[in-house]
């Protein structure tokens, strides 16, 4: 994702508001269910998972770290960036963001979004923040689950959870493989970022481009591998990438839905590939 600068509220009247927050919500020294009274780093007390019965209360900026935490075994997670901006550094957080940070035991957030160290600030919250590698690819994704299952405590939930997305990984991967025309891998061109598609396809890409805008010097490159699909980014397009190559442009998307439902990311990209290679 592209590192673009961010806009900030004023830190002192975030502060003010965050202040306000953790006032209210009874954090005086002998309050037991205070973060400060945690049994660990960035756990309350109160949601504690020691007996699998209770999940920590997690906030992340998107919906694609809300995904990965869904698939790790979190059950209370809130989403702070809406699904309909694109680029999550652009988003100016809220004061009802505040006060989902203020009561939080974890916050994730990706290096490309700057402003969640200062949403946590802001908010005084005492909240665990955790860095999430976002990257689909499926190697990755398990990794990333499996770190914040130890952090939460749910690693039999993210067990779990990562047995049914092997199954159906290889199904959807086999099934695009069937698709491929005349039986051959197509040449295909990748966008930086949607390089998992490509390896969800099967396909070891030609080349790559991105995030800027391609140059003339890479389109003359590109086109001359004379690819038959373009996986774009959704969330980053700059509109046609190889113009007169007859390259079909696929329109990869990154972010899971509302339902944070990461798998879907996966049918829905096997789909739009497939029909790029002209199938179902």
């Amino acid at each position: 994702m592209a590192r673009t600068g961010v806009r900030i509220p004023s830190l002192l009247a975030l502060s003010a508001l965050g202040m306000a927050l953790v006032t209210g919500c009874g954090g005086g020294k002998d309050d037991t269910s205070s973060p400060s009274a945690s049994p660990a780093a960035g756990v309350n007390a109160s949601s504690a998972p020691a007996d699998g019965t209770q999940k920590p209360a997690v906030v992340v900026t998107t919906t694609w770290e809300g995904a990965f935490a869904k698939a790790a075994g979190a059950d209370d997670v809130k989403v702070i960036v809406p699904q309909s901006v694109h680029h999550a550094p652009d988003y100016d957080p809220k004061p009802s963001d505040l006060a989902a940070v203020a009561q939080a035991d974890f916050v994730l957030y990706a290096p490309f979004e700057p402003y969640a160290a200062k949403i946590k600030e802001a908010a005084g919250s005492k909240a665990k923040l955790v860095e999430v590698n976002l990257d689909n690819d499926p190697d990755k994704v398990k990794a990333e689950v499996d770190k914040l299952a130890a952090l939460f405590g749910t690693t039999e939930a993210a067990t779990t959870w990562k047995t049914g997305f092997d199954s159906e990984y290889g199904k959807l991967n086999k099934d695009v493989q069937a698709a491929w025309p005349g039986g051959k891998s197509p040449v295909t061109v990748t966008q930086v970022f949607t390089g998992w598609a490509a390896k969800l396809a099967g396909i070891t890409p030609a080349g790559t481009y991105g995030p800027e805008a391609v140059t003339p010097a890479q389109l003359a490159e590109l086109s001359g591998k004379k690819p038959a699909l373009v996986l774009d980014n959704a969330h980053m397009s700059t509109g046609t990438v190889l113009p007169d190559s007859g390259a079909r442009q696929v329109r990869i998307v990154n972010y899971p839905g509302e339902d944070l439902d990461l798998l879907a990311v996966y049918r829905d990209a096997a789909t739009e590939i497939k029909k790029g290679m002209g199938g179902s």
